[in-house]
């Protein structure tokens, strides 16, 4: 897409911002209140969910042009546009969500068609499956298993969506070593799958829940990239996937960022000297982060392989979001997050999107990989 392109998909989703921001605190207060908003037809989710062509029959349509919002850059605007509004409901609403992109970039044509006719379904949650109790994000020292006789044996935890979720992937062992990861989709009927909601602080729309896998039975298709080589279906194979969804994770900090500048600002009608010094700084280093998330998402649509781009973009927008919405109240006085619901729900939704796709120990420890790198590379040509 065009820079005209993108301004314009913004332009087109602002209503339904504004309307997301205006049920945010019922959805916030009650998750299942996520079906009333989905009955009023506010949220195209359908639309935005990523769809291959021939899966729907009415795509988003931006002045007249289709768009499928397949692109990372796609996703990134999306992400932050709406998540102005509420970004648990961005990552909470039903759809193929960040499995999809695992699915595209490793299934193969059946496995692509198995998915998405399901998820084409209305109101059809999935799940991803990578964060465990004892083991974090970390997918290389993860310990869900699959056990002799094809069984998934482990227990996830922190995955969005996966109590009401029909179909989602799970990241599992099944043998030593770097090629010893692959990536499985799972039907949740299945017997020995067990999941439940946790009770969370914020981002409450996702549901994020726990699941334990007790014998859950595999058979041969259900293995992502069963079509490619070990390396590449694998956990390195997995490695453009993970660059692909952080810029979007970054976007949906970078909204709401925006979201509570924004709303401080609409709260006061003027501000000491000081106190506009601080703003403009956020707004500098908002302009800053939000440039970097396109970058790392035009990369990681270009196929970009190094992981160094969009581990910053995530760490840089998180770090910024935390930081702005812990500083905000305070310019609205003793008691700010009490008075104003809304802001204080924006301070509870940061840290869930520290848990989406790794923390940012796991980001951080990507950059300092990248600039090893890099100086080794330097080493080599000095």
């Amino acid at each position: 897409m065009t820079t005209v392109d993108l301004l314009a998909l913004r332009d087109h989703l602002r209503p339904v911002a504004v309307a997301l921001r205006e049920r945010a605190l019922a959805v916030d207060a009650d998750p299942g209140a996520l079906h009333a908003l989905l009955d009023a037809g506010v949220l195209p989710y359908r639309q935005l969910g990523g769809f291959p062509p021939g899966y729907l029959d009415d795509p988003l349509r931006v002045r007249g042009v289709p768009v499928l919002v397949r692109t990372c850059v796609e996703r990134a605007v999306v992400a932050e546009t709406l998540a102005w509004g509420d970004a648990s409901v961005v990552v909470g609403a039903p759809g193929p969500s960040m499995s999809g992109v695992v699915v595209d970039d490793l299934a193969d044509d059946e496995q692509r068609d198995r998915f998405y006719r399901h998820v084409a379904q209305p109101r059809t949650w999935t799940f991803f499956g990578l964060t465990e109790p004892d083991r974090g994000s970390d997918a290389a020292a993860l310990e869900t298993a699959v056990a002799a006789g094809g069984v998934l044996r482990g227990h996830k935890k922190y995955v969005g969506n996966v109590a009401r979720a029909s179909l989602g992937v799970v990241f599992a062992r099944h043998r030593p070593g770097p090629l010893g990861v692959g990536v499985y989709l799972v039907d949740t009927a299945r017997p020995g799958f067990d999941a439940a909601p946790l009770v969370t602080t914020g981002m409450r729309a996702v549901q994020l829940g726990e699941v334990r896998f007790r014998d859950v039975p595999l058979r041969p298709e259900d293995t992502l990239g069963r079509h490619l080589s070990p390396s590449r279906r694998g956990l390195l194979g997995a490695v453009r996937t993970f660059n692909r969804l952080r810029p979007v994770v970054a976007a949906l900090a970078v909204g709401v960022t925006q979201a509570a500048l924004d709303y401080v600002r609409a709260e006061r009608s003027s501000f000491r000297a000081d106190e506009r010094r601080l703003l403009e700084t956020f707004d500098d280093r908002l302009h800053a982060a939000r440039a970097l998330v396109l970058q790392a998402a035009r990369g990681a649509d270009a196929d970009a392989a190094d992981g160094t781009l969009p581990a910053a973009a995530k760490a840089t927008a998180l770090d910024l979001a935390e930081e702005v919405t812990r500083a905000v109240p305070a310019l609205l006085g003793p008691g700010a997050r009490w008075e104003h619901p809304y802001l204080d729900k924006l301070v509870r939704d940061v840290p869930g999107l520290e848990m989406m796709e790794g923390t940012r120990t796991v980001q951080r420890l990507t950059l300092a990989q990248g600039w090893l790198q890099g100086r080794a590379r330097h080493v080599e040509l000095v």
